[in-house]
């Protein structure tokens, strides 16, 4: 059953290196998947002060079940850009977040989408009902 709670969003700034550009010279498609992953680690620590470590040491960890990812303009090397992202829902077996990607010198988005994250238990790879504990920790 999912909430009708606004939740919180939060911002990671970054650069792009020399790593993340492909073959056409900007960052390549799935690299924008690693900065909101980034992103997301970084803000669960700092901000929701429930770390990825403490879900691992609970034996717990978040999957992603289905991604979208609206591509509007490229990042180029060197670029500096502002990853937002906040959680949409939380239901009984994981939570939407949503992100936005921006340009920071144009203020232009580069990309935008959601991930859909389900929670499971390590051992046994399965999901897991989220608990109110957690959820009361990120809905923030």
């Amino acid at each position: 059953m999912e909430n009708e709670i606004k939740y919180s969003q939060f911002t990671s700034e970054f650069k792009v290196r020399p790593d993340d550009i492909d073959m056409f010279n900007h960052v390549h498609n799935s690299t924008y998947f690693d900065y909101v992953l980034a992103a997301r680690y970084e803000q669960m620590e700092t901000y929701y002060k429930m770390s990825m470590e403490e879900f691992l040491s609970q034996g717990f960890g978040w999957v992603v079940r289905s991604a979208f990812v609206d591509y509007k303009r490229p990042l180029g090397l060197g670029d500096r850009f502002a990853v937002q992202t906040g959680i949409e829902t939380i239901n009984d077996k994981g939570c939407r977040v949503k992100f936005e990607i921006t340009i920071l010198k144009t203020g232009k988005v580069a990309c935008d989408g959601w991930f859909d994250y389900v929670m499971i238990d390590i051992k046994t790879g399965r999901s897991v009902k989220v608990s109110e504990e957690m959820i009361l920790k990120y809905s923030i």
